[in-house]
């Protein structure tokens, strides 16, 4: 997961696009009891008494596993070596921040510069569920040293992939629109099963409703999910799809994709509704009109010339991406935060 930068938040076919809502904000992140561990660090589960639970894993462990993605994926976002951030990095972050090695030469210098600077999580929070879960994940919580007044912090999921932990979601998201999650009284999150309802849908339900805003600017979604500043960009995105000139002899349109890992990240909140990591995905087609057919190409952006610099009738692009959402027990899912990438091109 590369830091939050200033990095071009622009418009599909460009860079990275991400939003930030703050409706339905309730307190800050309060996540865990837990604090810096031991750095002499295990996998095996926390041992503790008889008659208490045991974490996934201890705490001491989850800080050597942050430290040493931490460290890698410094090392290899300064040379944009993809191979090495794989060790320590997969699912739908890693389809995102490979792609950025892919774009990095479109940047401008300043950006360029920010992203290869080594940077540290501070303020750690680690969200470990109880080992007899289930689950194979642990999340944190931290603040970029890159940003020192602490506005803006990143949720982030580690998931045993083989034998190996590494990142597989991650967003950075302003504290303050995230209601708490739940812990017990041992210091323990509770995961949630991704396929059951939290009032009117599952959190597994959450992609396919929200890509209705680029598809149809909201027709069905804006009947399912809250109305927030993320959800009026992407009807934004959706309405002006055929603006400037591009639009005298294009068409652009939306469809719904297949994230290219679809697992869903769900967790118990304080107040008894859910908060999701979920992985998003969808295609633009940018289509010459038939009047301009066999007389005319279209010219890729910079940025889908890093994949495909051809003249062509029709440029598809590939989005990855991922969300935050909250389903509370009553009412609409909320969008908190939600970026894509652009990681394909032809």
């Amino acid at each position: 997961m590369s830091r939050p930068t200033t990095k071009p938040s622009l418009l599909h076919g460009l860079a990275a696009v991400s939003f930030s809502a703050t409706a339905g904000a309730a307190a800050a992140l309060i996540l865990t009891a837990c604090g810096p561990g031991s750095t002499a660090a295990t996998d095996d589960p926390a041992p503790q008494s008889s008659s208490a639970p045991q974490g996934l894993l201890t705490e001491a462990a989850a800080e050597k596993i942050v430290d040493t993605y931490q460290s890698v994926n410094n090392r290899a976002n300064a040379v944009r070596d993809a191979k090495l951030l794989g060790t320590v990095e997969a699912g739908q972050v890693y389809e995102q921040n490979s792609a950025d090695y892919r774009l990095f030469k479109t940047w401008p210098a300043k950006e360029q510069k920010s992203y290869t600077k080594a940077f540290t999580y501070e303020d750690r929070e680690y969200l470990i569920p109880p080992a007899s879960s289930g689950v194979t994940w642990f999340a944190v919580t931290s603040r970029s040293s890159d940003n020192p007044k602490g506005d803006r912090r990143s949720l982030a999921v580690f998931d045993k992939v083989g034998s190996t932990y590494k990142m597989v979601m991650a967003l950075w998201t302003d504290t303050k629109s995230i209601p708490q999650i739940d812990t017990d009284r041992h210091g323990f999150v509770s995961p949630v099963d991704p396929a059951k309802k939290v009032g009117t849908l599952a959190p597994n339900e959450i992609s396919a409703v929200y890509e209705d805003f680029f598809e149809t600017g909201g027709k069905t979604a804006s009947q399912k999910l809250a109305s927030t500043p993320t959800t009026k960009e992407s009807v934004r995105i959706y309405e002006d799809r055929n603006d400037g000139d591009s639009g005298t002899w294009s068409t652009t349109r939306f469809f719904a994709g297949d994230p290219a890992h679809p697992k869903v990240y769900a967790l118990k909140l304080e107040n008894g509704g859910v908060l999701a990591l979920v992985p998003m995905a969808h295609t633009e087609e940018q289509i010459l009109k038939p009047a301009y057919m066999g007389n005319f190409l279209l010219d890729p952006s910079k940025s889908e010339a890093a994949f495909d610099s051809t003249r062509r009738t029709v440029v598809t692009n590939e989005f990855q991406g991922q969300a935050i959402v909250e389903l509370p027990r009553t009412g609409k899912p909320i969008a908190h935060d939600l970026e894509y990438q652009l990681v394909d091109s032809r």
